[in-house]
């Protein structure tokens, strides 16, 4: 009855965790380019009282053993990469990723860190930032005189000057990064995340190219979360974590009529 204890507690912690994992979901449920959440659960230590298939005093195998389980534990969160609708926004700065792959920004350390938020500003100097001001890689800049701007599916961004209306002026072209195993990705809020070892190097290419997704301008992505369904999950723990806790009430008053018993 101890053990039933400390096996449902396990089971109360790892919905707790689900819990929070599904209010994050819903919370960023209007991120652009969020990546949902998904907990993956593992079954704690067993202790094996009785093995199967050892043989038996009459020199049988055991059809079947007795082993207990000592509860569950959250082993890793993984992050679902399915893209979001695209919604227009016509906005010419806003872009979004019609399939995989990364937008690079540099953040203050001088590091590069990846996000699906397309949501472009031009800062003081006239350069491609994110909202807050991280500046976009490869680096682009916009004169001064532009009055239209062109993204296209391929990254190329090219733009109409006041000085020369009837021409388009290439500036450059955006790229994407793409990873073995994005879910290794290291969040660091903000809509960015960081390559880990576990994620494997970028491969830096333009869109559309070696499993990269296009450009889309105008549009943005937005998160990938289903409502619906972060609803029913938060159902479902919530009864897994009520029903653990009678577990713990059904073992507590067990151990408490031993207890009378002994006396």
């Amino acid at each position: 009855m101890i053990k039933s204890l400390y096996t449902a507690a396990t089971g109360m912690k790892a919905q707790q965790t689900y819990v929070d994992a599904i209010s994050n979901n819903l919370a960023n449920v209007n991120t652009a380019g969020f990546k949902k959440i998904q907990p993956t659960f593992q079954d704690l230590l067993y202790v094996t009282l009785k093995s199967p298939g050892i043989d038996t005093a009459n020199g049988t195998p055991n059809p079947v053993g007795i082993q207990l389980g000592s509860g569950v534990k959250i082993s890793g969160t993984t992050m679902n990469f399915e893209s979001g609708n695209l919604e227009g926004t016509n906005r010419k700065l806003d872009v979004a990723i019609k399939g995989d792959g990364f937008f690079q920004v540099q953040v203050p350390d001088g590091s590069i860190a990846y996000t699906r938020d397309g949501h472009f500003q031009v800062d003081r100097d006239r350069r491609l930032v994110t909202v807050d001001g991280l500046r976009l890689i490869p680096d682009i800049q916009i004169p001064a005189d532009t009055i239209q701007i062109s993204i296209g599916r391929d990254g190329q961004v090219e733009v109409v000057q006041a000085s020369s209306t009837d021409k388009s002026t290439p500036l450059g072209k955006l790229q994407l990064a793409r990873f073995v195993n994005p879910s290794g990705l290291l969040s660091l809020g903000g809509n960015l995340l960081r390559a880990t070892e576990a994620s494997g190097s970028p491969l830096i290419t333009d869109p559309g190219t070696q499993g990269t997704g296009e450009l889309q301008q105008g549009f943005l992505e937005r998160s990938n979360v289903e409502v619906v369904s972060e609803l029913v999950n938060l159902i479902v723990a919530q009864r897994a974590y009520e029903v653990n806790s009678r577990a713990i009430r059904s073992s507590d008053q067990m151990l408490s009529q031993t207890t009378n018993i002994v006396r």
